[in-house]
C-alpha cells in the first residue's frame, strides 16, 4: 500500500475502535512491509489481536495487539482520550510480559511510548501524515520485514537460509 492510499483512507476516519482498528492494523502492515499476525503466527501465541490479558487488580481485559518482547497497542475511536488508553496499556504490561513499546492511536494519531527497563519512558507522537517516516524504524525492526536480507557475505547468506529456508 503506498502512503498517499494509507493517509486518504484513514485520514479523518471516524469509524469506531471496534470496527477498524484491526483493518488499520492490517493496512499498516501492508504499508510498512512488515508480516501481519496470521503471516508470523498462525496460532496467535506472541503475534494477536485481542491479546487477553488479567488487569492488576485481576480484571479481564484485551490488548489490541500484541507481539511479545516488541510492543502492545491499544486503539481508540477518533478524538478518545489516548491518556487514557496508554494507562490502560499499562495496566496490561505485566501480564504480557512488558513489552517494551507501549503504542496508542485513534487512527490519526499514533503514540508510541517506551517501556525499557531501568529508563525513563520517552513519548514520540505523530499524526497520520507522518506515518512512514517516523513509525517504520520505531515499532517494526528490520528482522519483522518481509524482504529478505542482502546475501552479500557469508554472515548475509546464513541469515537469509535461517529467515527464508
Amino acid at each position: 500500500m503506498k502512503p498517499e492510499r494509507f493517509i486518504a483512507k484513514w485520514q479523518g476516519s471516524t469509524r469506531t475502535e471496534r470496527s477498524a482498528a484491526q483493518e488499520h492494523f492490517l493496512d499498516l502492515c501492508d504499508l510498512l512491509d512488515v508480516k501481519k499476525p496470521q503471516e508470523e503466527d498462525k496460532h496467535g501465541t506472541f503475534f494477536t489481536f485481542e491479546k487477553n490479558v488479567l488487569k492488576l487488580d485481576g480484571r479481564p481485559g484485551r490488548a489490541d495487539v500484541w507481539r511479545k518482547g516488541c510492543f502492545a497497542w491499544e486503539y481508540k475511536g477518533p478524538h478518545k482520550n489516548l491518556v487514557k488508553a496508554y494507562a490502560q496499556l499499562k495496566e496490561y504490561a505485566d501480564a504480557l510480559e512488558n513489552p517494551p513499546l507501549l503504542i496508542v492511536s485513534d487512527m490519526n494519531e499514533i503514540r508510541i511510548h517506551t517501556n525499557f527497563t531501568a529508563a525513563v519512558a520517552v513519548q514520540h507522537v505523530f499524526q497520520l501524515a507522518e506515518l512512514m517516516r517516523r513509525l517504520r524504524s520505531a515499532a517494526f525492526p528490520p528482522s519483522f520485514r518481509r524482504r529478505r536480507p542482502t546475501v552479500g557475505s557469508a554472515v548475509g547468506s546464513r541469515a537469509a537460509a535461517r529467515r527464508c529456508g
